[in-house]
């Protein structure tokens, strides 16, 4: 059962901030995004442009392979590429739902479901995004969700494929439905990055489609 944190850490599996009132669970001893534990990310999940990690042992820090700071597995994106901020929302877990994402020049999507989870929205905001914008060229999608952005950072599609769509812990990949398409689009664009920001921390973009997609979910609980 995921609990929540209650000081500022560091993921044990993808190295990330865990920030407080983040869900989170025990693997193997260690304090994981809850996100993370469900991707299971394993060496068959790191793609040949990811950098291996290195886990910790108790009581020191996780550590990158020798690449280039500031993160070693950060994507590189195409220059020029348009930037879109993308989130989602839930009330109750499943409950009703709302996704959204958003760009800095005015352009912005957003709907919801009645009856979802916060990681299907989260997914569902960044398909949409990717969707939309098809014919805008190089895409950074933005997302303060570890499930989403590592999922293409770390690779963990490409095990997810390689096992016919079962996870490293073999049990079947949650949000095929949703993944499926999301990863069909990437690999259909190799110029699609994915960046993580963390939320609530001041980033303008952020907080506008956090805002966005909790009133489409208050839209769909009103009826």
């Amino acid at each position: 059962m995921p609990l929540t944190a209650k000081f500022p850490t560091s993921c044990a599996l993808c190295s990330s901030p865990v920030p407080v009132g983040a869900p989170i669970v025990k693997s193997g001893g260690r304090w994981v995004h809850e996100a993370c534990a469900a991707g299971e990310q394993s060496s068959l999940d790191l793609g040949a442009g990811a950098a291996p990690v290195q886990r910790a042992s108790s009581g020191t820090k996780a550590r990158t392979s020798s690449r280039p700071r500031p993160d070693a597995r950060e994507m590189t994106a195409a220059e020029g590429a348009l930037e879109v901020w993308t989130d989602g929302a839930c009330s109750g877990n499943p409950g009703p739902g709302g996704w959204a994402w958003a760009t800095k020049d005015g352009r912005q999507g957003s709907g919801g479901e009645p009856a979802t989870t916060n990681q299907r929205m989260e997914i569902q905001a960044a398909l949409e995004a990717v969707r939309t914008l098809a014919g805008d060229g190089p895409l950074v999608v933005v997302s303060d969700s570890t499930y989403v952005v590592n999922c293409f950072r770390d690779a963990w599609w490409k095990g997810w494929l390689a096992r016919g769509w079962v996870n490293s812990a073999k049990k079947p990949v949650a949000n095929r439905d949703l993944w499926e398409p999301l990863i069909a689009e990437v690999r259909d664009r190799p110029d699609i990055t994915f960046r993580w920001v963390k939320g609530h921390s001041g980033d303008a973009m952020n907080d506008l489609v956090d805002k966005l997609a909790v009133e489409a979910a208050a839209d769909v609980r009103r009826g």
